[in-house]
């Protein structure tokens, strides 16, 4: 169950050690991943230039709806970042380093670019893991959305947003804008990856992904199960029906555990042939 994955071993000392920020762990998971000669200072330098230019476009007012303004117009104006619906899945929309470069991401890396510049110019955002669409708030009033350019979102809109995602079975609750912790956003970027990994076929990279996030976290049910069915897909049997008997063990009432009760079923069954 535990073999090593030196990818998650570099990964998790990085990932727990308090020496890094959370925009250096992003680009390390990236560095890790995909991009092996990433410099993570040259993108950190490249920040800061974005973030002296922010300074140098508004002026001393420090009302915080003239800095949000101020902050998307440099942010989405002039530097041209933009939500990328084109092309939502690919997988390079998770890795900060390829969303500085080409300017376009998805709501989680537009989130995080955004909370860092707006730190700048001394508005304190807050990253928060809404259910399918990663947004920021200043306060509960002022919820924002990178990536559509940094609109104001009213319960509306919070409401909308679900329904795209879940139909219309959710409903709106406060604390879907509850502040999510770096680890959190970590998480939730590795399993964008795994889920765009698992639909591309490349079960390696998407077990990489699910090392990591269970580095950080080793006992999510849903990453464990996903390791066990991934280790399917890769002949590893035994190795497997350890996983997905660990999940049955760590969320017995789950709604799929029939499912993998009947996958558990069928591996022993090929295993005894």
């Amino acid at each position: 169950m535990n073999e090593f994955d030196p990818f998650a071993a570099e990964w998790i000392s990085y990932a727990k050690s308090p020496q890094y920020t959370l925009i250096e762990k992003c680009l390390k998971l990236s560095q890790i991943l995909e991009f092996p000669d990433l410099d993570i200072t040259e993108y950190i330098q490249k920040l800061k230039t974005f973030e002296q230019g922010l300074c140098d476009h508004i002026s001393d007012v420090k009302n915080p709806i003239y800095l949000v303004s101020m902050l998307n117009e440099y942010m989405f104006d002039i530097l041209e970042f933009e939500g990328n619906s084109d092309d939502y899945y690919n997988p390079r929309n998770n890795f900060l380093n390829v969303v500085i470069d080409k300017r376009t991401g998805i709501p989680i890396t537009l989130s995080i670019i955004y909370i860092e510049l707006a730190k700048v110019i001394g508005l304190e955002l807050s990253p928060v893991g809404f259910p399918g669409h990663f947004l920021v708030k200043y306060s509960e009033e002022l919820v924002l959305d990178p990536f559509n350019g940094g609109s104001l979102l009213d319960i509306e809109d919070l409401q909308d947003i679900l329904d795209a995602t879940y139909g219309e079975g959710v409903e709106f609750e406060p604390e879907y804008l509850n502040d999510i912790e770096p680890e959190k956003i970590l998480i939730r970027i590795l399993r964008n990856l795994k889920g765009s990994y698992t639909e591309s076929f490349s079960y390696e990279k998407a077990m990489h992904c699910i090392n990591m996030i269970l580095g950080l976290d080793p006992n999510a049910p849903e990453d464990i199960r996903d390791k066990g069915i991934i280790q399917t897909r890769l002949l590893q049997n035994d190795l497997a029906l350890a996983s997905l008997n660990k999940y049955i063990e760590l969320a017995p009432e789950a709604d799929d555990v029939d499912d993998v009760l009947e996958m558990i079923k069928n591996i022993k069954e090929k295993s005894s042939q």
